[in-house]
């Protein structure tokens, strides 16, 4: 059955909907949402509908059906339980010449309710004809996380220029080109970024110039999180659909970079210690290139962007440059991590703060204070400290932090071959090394850090050299 594709104004019309359960509920919703002045008819009503009812949102007809109730009505939805009364109400329907729609029954429905992506005014409708609803609802997921949310918008700013476009624009391939820009260029960041003033004055400044602007030279910095394709945010899965080019850092993912344009470039530049190493300049002029060239540039890195991981260095580097940068967050790796860990990083009965920390910086771990780090009830998340273990051990030992301090280290966190080697921090370094801890790692240490060998969940548990016995936390949390 071919079905012919139509959106109804409803504002202000009557519909009816017999039956009064949770699938009448969800029915009648859609239809207020839609303007509709909705009319229910069924012998008992659900707790909403009830409610509805006397707020004066609906109207309650009666209890047993009566063919006059569809004299004035444009609608009719018939959501009951009984298939006999159902077929009935669409019969009389029909003889009417009025649109019916009964549930789960696509043999005696006139017209179909389709998954709706909502982006108003923008609407999108997907239907099977009433041949699988559900493979209508899977591809409403998979839209939803394709679809900018700030598409509305933009359709809602068009929407209120159309004349003048129209106007500006007389010729079709022009004024195709025209909202090509509108989707691809500067006016759509612009409300993406939340800046509607912006982006009107945006459009109009190239609606009054002769031709199309050209893209406007652009930058994402993305986080794409820990590993774990699952993790990454809607905003970064569409920048990385929309990517011209990516530049990524070695720890992403191959299943994250999956997820991109199929023919989008991709340009590896990753930091690696003992191997290629992309200078941060040479990163710079990379994206200054492509970014000039009018492509869509994406920035790809592991975790999020401005947890240690050069963000800043590089939107200020663009913004000098006249780039605009836009900031896509990722999560970062020691939420993560520690979350696959079993681990809280704070804990109302052994963590009152967590420091995030790196082992590589500008500054020698010579400067930092140690004094304040190695105090109890904390949580120290300790990125890229694979070849310093045996230092930062030393240095918090020294500084008073005690030898039976848990610690965790997190391999691979949230992918396939994620391990967790816990202890205690005096022998982090000896376990380090007898385990074979490979970077990418995270390192925890704090009183939390022993709940991975409680609250194990995902991956791997290699069993500690000295298990750290549960009973010692609420000593080590004590005060004084």
């Amino acid at each position: 059955m071919k079905l012919y594709p139509l959106f109804a104004d409803l504002n202000g019309l009557p519909v009816l909907v017999v039956g009064g359960g949770t699938v009448a509920e969800r029915k009648i919703a859609a239809l207020l949402a839609a303007g509709a002045q909705v009319r229910v008819g069924a012998r008992t009503l659900c707790s909403a509908l009830a409610e509805w009812v006397a707020q004066g949102r609906i109207d309650h007809l009666g209890t047993s059906f009566q063919p006059e109730w569809l004299d004035d009505v444009w609608l009719v939805i018939a959501a009951t339980d009984d298939s006999d009364l159902n077929a009935r109400v669409a019969a009389m329907a029909q003889r009417q010449r009025i649109f019916a729609n009964v549930v789960d029954d696509a043999a005696l429905s006139r017209f179909q309710v389709p998954a709706v992506v909502e982006r108003t005014p923008l609407t999108i409708a997907i239907s099977t004809a009433g041949a699988a609803p559900a493979l209508a609802r899977r591809i409403r997921e998979k839209l939803e996380s394709m679809l900018d949310h700030a598409l509305g918008e933009l359709v809602a700013l068009a929407q209120r220029y159309r004349a003048r476009i129209i106007e500006r624009r007389p010729d079709l391939a022009a004024r195709r080109a025209f909202y090509d820009g509108l989707l691809d260029g500067p006016v759509m960041s612009a409300l993406r970024c939340r800046q509607p003033e912006r982006a009107e004055r945006l459009l109009l400044d190239t609606l009054a110039s002769a031709e199309t602007a050209p893209r406007k030279a652009s930058v994402l910095l993305v986080g794409a999180g820990p590993g774990d394709p699952s993790l990454l945010t809607l905003r970064a899965l569409r920048a990385l659909n929309q990517a011209d080019v990516i530049l990524h850092d070695q720890l992403v993912s191959d299943a994250v970079l999956a997820l991109a344009r199929r023919d989008a470039e991709r340009i590896d530049v990753g930091k690696r210690c003992g191997g290629r190493h992309t200078q941060q300049e040479q990163i710079h002029r990379l994206l200054l290139e492509h970014a000039r060239a009018g492509r869509c540039v994406v920035r790809l890195k592991g975790g999020d962007p401005f947890v240690f991981g050069r963000g800043g260095e590089e939107m200020e580097f663009l913004q000098r440059h006249g780039i605009v940068c836009e900031i896509v967050p990722g999560m970062t790796s020691a939420v993560a991590c520690a979350a696959y860990a079993g681990i809280p990083l704070t804990h109302r009965d052994y963590a009152r703060s967590v420091h995030l920390l790196t082992g590589h910086g500008k500054e020698s771990p010579d400067a930092m204070d140690w004094p304040v780090l190695a105090q109890d009830h904390q949580t120290l998340a300790v990125y890229m400290s694979v070849s310093r273990l045996d230092e930062l051990a030393r240095h918090l030992l020294a500084a008073g932090r005690r030898a039976d301090t848990p610690f965790a280290i997190v391999e691979n966190g949230t992918l396939p071959q994620q391990r967790v080697i816990s202890g205690a921090l005096s022998d982090l370094p000896t376990s380090a090394a007898r385990h074979a801890v490979r970077s990418p790692a995270l390192l925890i240490v704090g009183e939390v850090a022993a709940l991975a060998n409680r609250h194990a969940w995902f991956g791997e548990q290699t069993r500690p050299v000295h298990q750290v016995d549960e009973c010692v936390l609420p000593e080590l949390c004590a005060d004084g």
